[in-house]
Parts: C-alpha cells; sequence; structure tokens
C-alpha cells in the first residue's frame, strides 16, 4: 500500500510540475519619455535675452537673477547676471570656474565645451559634471566687456547619477540652447 501511494506521490508531483520551460527575462531600465523640446524667447528687464523650453517656468528674482523650474523633473536651473567693470572679468571667471570645480569631489568626470560666437559677442565654458555631485551642469557666458551670466543645475533630490541621466541630457541640451540664443542689450 505504501508502496502505490509513494508511486501516486512521484506521479502527481512530475505531473504537476511539468510546465513550459523558464524564461529568464533581461533587465530592464527604467524608459523615460520627455517631450520634444519647444522654445521661446524670453525678454526680461535685465539687459541679456534668451530663449527656453516651453515646458519650462520662468521666475525672476532680484538683480537680475532668473530661475528656470522644470517642474516635471524637480529640478531648477539658476542664472545669475553681473556687470563686468572695473576689470572684474578675471574675478568673475575665477568664481565660475572655482564654483564647477568644487563639485569635482563627487564627480566621476567633468568635460568641458568651449562656447564661442562672435556674431552675437558671446563667449563662455559649458561644465558637464558627471558623478552624484550636487549639481550636473554649470556654465557661463559673457561678451567680455559688459555682461556675464552663469547658471548651475540643481534637482529636489538626492544625487543618484544613474537615476536622473536622463533628464540631465535633456536639461543639457537646454543650457545649450541658452548659451546658443543670448543676445545682450
Amino acid at each position: 500500500m505504501k508502496k502505490y501511494l509513494f508511486l501516486f506521490l512521484a506521479g502527481l508531483f512530475i505531473f504537476a510540475s511539468c510546465k513550459d520551460d523558464v524564461l529568464v527575462k533581461p533587465s530592464a531600465m527604467l524608459r523615460l519619455d520627455y517631450p520634444i523640446a519647444t522654445y521661446h524667447t524670453v525678454e526680461t528687464v535685465c539687459p541679456y535675452s534668451f530663449s527656453i523650453n516651453d515646458h519650462a517656468k520662468l521666475i525672476q528674482k532680484k538683480n537680475c537673477g532668473l530661475n528656470i523650474n522644470y517642474p516635471n523633473m524637480k529640478a531648477t536651473l539658476y542664472l545669475t547676471y553681473q556687470d563686468v567693470h572695473n576689470n572684474n572679468l578675471d574675478s568673475l571667471l575665477q568664481d565660475a570656474q572655482k564654483l564647477a570645480y568644487e563639485h569635482t569631489i563627487k564627480a566621476n568626470s567633468m568635460p568641458e565645451q568651449p562656447f564661442v560666437n562672435p556674431e552675437k559677442g558671446v563667449y563662455g565654458m559649458f561644465y558637464m559634471i558627471n558623478g552624484n555631485a550636487a549639481t550636473q551642469a554649470e556654465f557661463y557666458v559673457t561678451d567680455s566687456i559688459n555682461h556675464f551670466l552663469n547658471g548651475a543645475l540643481y534637482f529636489d533630490a538626492k544625487p543618484n547619477f544613474d537615476s536622473i541621466y536622463p533628464a540631465v541630457e535633456y536639461l543639457r541640451e537646454d543650457i545649450r540652447k541658452i548659451m546658443e540664443t543670448v543676445t545682450w542689450e
């Protein structure tokens, strides 16, 4: 009797375990789709203008500073404007570079991209900060005579570069667009 019970249970086990082969699924990455960027020119009371993404919100601050907020990405691009006077251009450039290089402690790399547009009188540098630094991009533009504008991109979250990388790439394109479209008044 025990023999038949054992055979019955063994047969039931074999019959119940007959299923399709296990298919291992590849690991997936989070897919983040952002809207196609369209731009419009913003006019400010300040001596400069540029184009921003239609999905961004512009917040005017004092002393011609601006915040460009991206609510869907929980990110803000902070812009600071300063007049160039009394030969302070070297000091402004050093301060901008110092701000960017302070993030090298946490950054994996920091490629620099010079920007030169002699037709519009706009010259600058774009710093792409890769890694778990507080900011993922910084830039400055100047006409070397009267105007100096610098910006820094921050997310409203603890830096985790792998998670925010798609948003960083999207916003870096917006920063490039700002640099390309700056005009001085």
